[in-house]
């Protein structure tokens, strides 16, 4: 077994690679335990790291340095690509107050944590990392280390360990907040729904279809595509209905005549105008506008060549060349109403109705290939990475401060991922991922991050613990937690009257907590918590990783 022990205790590649590899594969096991429903998740990998460095197992330096820099990139840049389509659409209708409110989580966490730096007299290093734990957000945790080595050139391991301190306490406060703010304001959960069925009401953007009959004089014996020209509304006329024995797919050149009947595609916001402009709605049902051809058929098709991507409907001419009309696009498992300027994007899927002929034609340009989309697209990922470590390491002089702030590893790889990700077709850049690739990356990027952090802060764990005032940290932790969490849910269900299952994912999206968000889901049976959660998730982890250099740059 000698051969064994100089495996495990001699620094090498071999030494490295093997404990990283037990660290991680204990740290998953251990996450199945769940205690009250609730897993600390693959945060057991830092426990686990913690204990390894504790019994003397551990990697060297600067091996270690490489792995946790290289791991914290990969999570952060594929967390970028996974929320960077709705980044934006976010601020949209209801975004703008929720992200506010996120925002406001954010500043109250910071100041509590300067409250108590005053108080405590504990370095700024070391209330970053508990602040970290504290809202359970682990590429904070990465942009404060790197920040503080840019800054002196060193390390502080008090970061990490302030972030392993307060991590459990963290992840239990944000439930604790939420169970508390239910129990003060007596929320019942059906009546909840009940309340924000009503405040919803119509989403106007949704997609719907409608059948129309031609009355208007103005448009009688003129073709679809002159129709167009005089309506700046996005429609597609799907099909054209004559009589029950002549049903055809509309085409740009299609005639509409006096009692015609048409299926129309639109946004819900647009019927109005729409059946203003065309005349009265009739009452038809699928059955009856199916057409009699039988080579005439509805079918999806996937968007997967390279060629495509980033050209729009109107370039593509696909109706003209085909003779097949596109009504729907889904994208991201929403529907869009096909307008001529809307650019197609790799994974986006087509409805179309036309031939099996002519279907197969067109599928045949798109690709319609799902093999395709299983080939994960490394140049826009590797791409992406390099670009975001060059706008990361760009000094930002402010004025003020003697040192320039960069947005370091975490930061500029999020920015440059979320960009990409949505700004990228226009480029006929292709950023699509699978969502099971995107796991993948993230996972194997946050495990070896995890396993870095605690095989080096692992060393001092227990010694902080038990002499150097951890318990305090942990109680400071909690504070940083619990207290921005009540004020702005007071404030949320008290003044502005809003949803507790809404403001349940606002408190775990304003936290970036994925265990709270499992609670939410849980507790309210529905998904109204994921939807705040993914619209404030963007912005707050932007602020998180910008929050955390700045308090040690200003610290």
């Amino acid at each position: 077994m000698e051969w064994f022990e100089k495996l495990l205790f001699t620094e090498g590649i071999a030494q490295s690679v093997l404990i990283l590899a037990l660290v991680i594969a204990t740290g998953i096991m251990l996450s199945k335990i769940k205690v009250a429903k609730i897993s600390f998740g693959v945060t057991w990998i830092l426990f686990a790291g913690i204990t390894f460095s504790h019994f003397g197992l551990k990697v060297d330096p600067h091996t270690l340095h490489f792995v946790k820099e290289f791991g914290l990139i990969l999570f952060v840049y594929s967390v970028g690509l996974q929320v960077g389509p709705g980044f934006f659409s976010s601020f949209k209708k209801g975004g703008v107050k929720l992200n506010l409110l996120a925002a406001s989580i954010v500043l109250l966490g910071v100041i509590t944590t300067l409250i108590i730096k005053q108080l405590s007299g504990l370095p700024i290093s070391t209330m970053t990392g508990i602040l970290s734990g504290a809202i359970t957000n682990t590429p904070g945790l990465g942009a404060a280390q790197q920040a503080f080595l840019d800054t002196n050139g060193v390390n502080d391991p008090t970061i990490a360990t302030g972030y392993a301190v307060a991590y459990p306490l963290g992840v239990i406060g944000i439930i604790l907040s939420m169970i508390f703010i239910k129990s003060l304001f007596r929320i019942n959960n059906t009546e909840e729904l009940t309340k924000i069925k009503k405040q919803e009401g119509d989403n106007p953007e949704e997609t719907i279809k409608i059948s129309l009959s031609i009355k208007n004089p103005a448009i009688f014996g003129k073709s679809i595509i002159e129709i167009k020209k005089y309506i700046e509304r996005p429609f597609v006329i799907s099909r054209v209905y004559r009589s029950s024995s002549d049903i055809s797919i509309a085409g740009a050149s299609t005639i509409l005549k006096e009692d015609y009947r048409i299926l129309v595609i639109l946004q819900k916001m647009d019927k109005e105008a729409v059946l203003a402009y065309f005349g009265g709605e009739v009452h038809m049902t699928d059955e009856e506008w199916q057409i009699n051809d039988l080579n005439v058929v509805p079918r999806r098709v996937l968007v997967t060549k390279e060629q495509v991507h980033g050209k729009s409907l109107a370039n593509l001419k696909l109706g003209k060349a085909f003779g097949i009309t596109v009504t729907r696009i889904n994208r991201a498992g929403v529907d869009l109403v096909a307008r001529p300027d809307l650019r197609l994007q790799i994974g986006d899927r087509l409805t179309i109705i036309g031939t099996t002929a002519s279907i197969d034609a067109a599928a045949n340009l798109l690709g319609n290939s799902m093999h395709k989309l299983r080939e994960p697209n490394l140049t826009a990922i590797f791409l992406g990475i390099g670009l975001g470590i060059l706008l990361g390491s760009i000094p930002l002089f402010i004025p003020g401060i003697p040192q320039p702030v960069k947005l370091g590893l975490a930061g500029g790889p999020l920015i440059v991922a979320i960009l990409m990700s949505r700004f990228g077709p226009q480029y006929k850049l292709v950023t699509y991922t699978t969502m099971s690739a995107n796991l993948m990356l993230r996972e194997i990027g946050i495990s070896l991050f995890l396993a870095c952090v605690g095989l080096d802060a692992g060393g001092g764990f227990v010694n902080t613990i038990v002499n150097g005032g951890g318990a305090l940290w942990i109680l400071y932790g909690a504070i940083i937690t619990v207290v921005p969490l009540l004020i702005t849910g007071v404030f949320c269900r008290l003044y502005l009257k809003m949803n507790y299952f809404a403001m349940m994912g606002l408190l775990a999206g304003s936290t970036t907590d994925p265990p709270a968000l499992a609670y939410s889901g849980a507790a309210a049976g529905n998904d109204i918590p994921a939807v705040s959660y993914a619209t404030v998730y963007p912005l707050t982890m932007f602020l998180r990783v910008l929050s955390a250099q700045l308090l040690i740059m200003f610290g």
